[in-house]
């Protein structure tokens, strides 16, 4: 017989935020138990809402399956005395499985003889395995956690009811000086206690009371409503999926409405009307069909239609004083010069263990200038970012971004604007923090994308520098994020910059400048180097690369993570052609002899009057011919020109003992080899791809 549970865990008010992963978390928890248990179902289905999450489980299995268990004991010559008597040993170990010691059996494992026996367990009706769910809910973790009265239990919120239904009939457990039962709550202020009494009746039992419990199905009305009002006024909406689920997990009862704000705060940036209505008020700005703002805005209330207007009101009345807020900053800010501004980031710190914002820029600057060098940059366009490297952070001192600090970047570039800076210079203050996300928005701008490379590569280095360095899962400075970012600008632009190891020309070039930071810059130069080369593990994980390519060019002293890149791609173009096996495993021969050189000052010149062979002469002749071109080509042809030494390299290896007695013609040829060596290590660690 199929049976229905119904599970609700009744809470005071959530953050918005934690709703769904914690229905998710609950749901994939408890799938686990019942799978655990052996006990089989059909379907879980999700309920949320601020003060609520439900599952409910229908097909759920009568009971356990009954099962045949083969249990393995101790040794045979520690369950038997010499003697052939039973020892406590074996005794204890029979009685503990409900079994006497005639039913045991002996079998043998890698030559040794261990003691078996076999056990009937009976399958438990489910009745008595749903009570278990009081772990599963006390397990769970949350990114904040409160306690609640003298209790030592950590929870999201603190638990006020709880239901435990298994079809019409009270499943018991207590959490606390909770018990579950069958009574939950309707809405906060519309609503009563509610008795549930079968665990099918829930949904619609809730709905009678005013909570939409169904969270797909509270975000599709919230969503029409929205549409209808839209329809009314003609109006569109850009719609923000975050903010809709946001709303959704702040309502139980969803009455949408549109209120107005004066015309006259239309003059303020869209970017800060939106900020002051979407993330103080969790308000949808709309527009009309030419895409302007208009001086409306639609919002949610958990609650029916009743005294709508007062609500509107209110609405509109606490938006007001905001608006009027980011009027004020806004006219005031722009009586201010940037360098005023500039001046004011001397007293504010980027890490009390670094140095000041101000000391950053400084540093940044200078990374940028070598960046812009390396990529060549035209002297317009060298002057614009020193100037955007020398000014970037200064909208951290406005009071707009006092007041509203996510829009850092964005008031950067519109004061910077507006204060008579060129576009692209703006623009790049705004790019810098790009992107916000793992797979955020890239920056569009040149100037842009160097600056963010640019602070980015800075925090990195600085943090490092001061033993701040992530481990396992803390990373209080977003600094994997960081790096990341960086991988994912070089490979949209495939410029070639040794971010991974400018440590040391980094601190040539701040001491040039009379820089001189209370740190060295190059400490944990090689944890940084490692470091990058993680991200670039995460960048190929999303590349659909096989694991052995990756492992190969990750494992790589170079610098250019564009080289790197180009590697995997050039590696993973050909590893299904026909010859790839031969050619990677002469390549990777090279590899494993050329170790056994110890060249401590250098690689020696390689001295062909040295030579024995016409083969030494061939390989000579095609290294040196390679190395003379390495730098005009791709990595892609360089490789083909690697591949084509195959039969070379084989045949060399034929008619020369590398390791010969004489010392001078062993170094000579390890000299040739290392040399070689080193063209192949440009595509990493061959040595580690599975050729077949």
């Amino acid at each position: 017989m199929a049976h229905s549970y119904l599970l609700e865990i009744g809470l005071e008010e959530m953050p918005a935020h934690v709703v769904t992963p914690s229905i998710k978390q609950l749901h994939e928890r408890v799938a686990q138990y019942l799978k655990e248990r052996r006990i089989d179902f059909a379907k879980i289905q999700e309920f949320a809402t601020p003060r609520r999450l439900a599952l409910l489980i229908t097909g759920l299995a009568d009971k356990q399956p009954d099962v045949n268990e083969s249990v393995k004991g101790p040794a045979k010559k520690i369950a038997q005395d010499a003697d052939g008597n039973w020892t406590k040993a074996a005794i204890g170990f029979t009685r503990g499985q409900g079994v006497s010691v005639d039913d045991i059996e002996f079998k043998e494992i890698k030559g040794v003889e261990y003691v078996y026996v076999e056990k009937h367990v009976d399958g438990k009706p489910v009745a008595e395995v749903l009570p278990g769910l009081k772990d599963v809910i006390e397990a769970m973790n949350f990114p904040t956690m409160m306690k609640w009265g003298r209790h030592s239990l950590q929870f999201v919120r603190p638990i006020r009811w709880l239901v435990s239904l298994l079809d019409d009939e009270i499943v018991p457990f207590s959490i606390l000086d909770v018990t579950a039962g069958r009574m939950t709550r309707g809405h906060r202020f519309l609503g009563h206690d509610v008795e549930i009494k079968h665990a099918e009746d829930y949904e619609a039992e809730l709905n009678n009371d005013f909570v939409i419990a169904n969270q797909k199905q509270r975000k599709n009305l919230i969503k029409s409503q929205i549409d209808e009002i839209l329809a009314e006024n003609d109006w569109i909406i850009d719609w923000d999926e975050d903010l809709l689920e946001e709303v959704n997990n702040l309502v139980e009862w969803p009455t949408s409405f549109a209120g107005s704000f004066d015309e006259k705060y239309l003059v303020l940036p869209e970017e800060v009307l939106i900020t002051s209505m979407k993330d103080n008020q969790r308000f949808f700005c709309v527009r009309d069909h030419e895409g302007k703002l208009l001086p409306h805005f639609i919002a949610v209330r958990n609650g029916n239609s009743e005294y709508l207007e007062n609500v509107i009101k209110g609405n509109e009345r606490v938006l007001v004083p905001r608006l009027e807020d980011a009027k004020f900053f806004y006219e005031e800010d722009q009586k201010i010069t940037i360098d005023q501004y500039v001046a004011r980031l001397k007293k504010v710190s980027f890490h009390d263990k670094i140095s000041s914002m101000y000391d950053k820029m400084g540093r940044t600057a200078v990374l940028a200038k070598l960046l812009g060098q390396k990529l060549n940059l035209s002297d317009e366009e060298l002057a614009d970012l020193d100037r955007a490297a020398h000014i970037y952070k200064f909208d951290l001192t406005t009071q707009m971004v006092g007041e509203f600090a996510e829009l850092q970047g964005i008031m950067g570039e519109i004061y910077a604007k507006l204060l008579g800076e060129k576009d692209d210079v703006a623009a790049a203050i705004k790019e810098h923090y790009m992107p916000i996300s793992a797979e955020g928005e890239l920056p569009a701008g040149k100037i842009g994308a160097i600056l963010a490379i640019a602070d980015k590569l800075d925090s990195i280095i600085s943090f490092f520098a001061v033993d701040m360095i992530p481990s396992g899962s803390n990373d209080p400075y977003a600094l994997r994020r960081q790096a990341y970012g960086i991988v994912r600008i070089i490979a949209a632009r495939g410029w070639h910059l040794p971010v991974m190891g400018m440590a040391d020309e980094f601190a040539k070039a701040l001491a040039a400048q009379g820089l001189t930071p209370e740190f060295d810059v190059s400490h944990n130069a090689d944890q940084v180097h490692a470091f990058f080369l993680d991200r670039l593990k995460q960048f190929f994980n999303t590349q659909d690369l096989r694991y052995d390519v990756i492992d190969a060019v990750v494992d790589t002293k170079s610098a250019d993570i564009a080289n790197v890149l180009a590697a995997a791609e050039t590696l993973d173009a050909h590893k299904d052609d026909d010859g790839f096996k031969e050619d990677v495993e002469a390549l990777t021969r090279v590899l494993r002899i050329a170790k056994k050189a110890d060249f401590k000052d250098g690689i020696p010149a390689v001295d062909p009057a040295k030579f024995q062979n016409p083969s030494e002469t061939e390989l000579f002749d095609l290294v040196a011919s390679l190395d003379k071109k390495w730098d005009t080509q791709t990595l892609a042809q360089n490789f083909a020109d690697l591949r084509a030494m195959a039969p070379v390299i084989t045949n060399y290896f034929e008619e020369n003992m590398i390791m010969d007695k004489d010392e001078s013609i062993r170094s000579n040829r390890l000299a040739l080899l290392q040399q070689l060596a080193d063209d192949v290590y440009a595509l990493g660690n061959l040595d580690k791809l599975i050729v077949k």
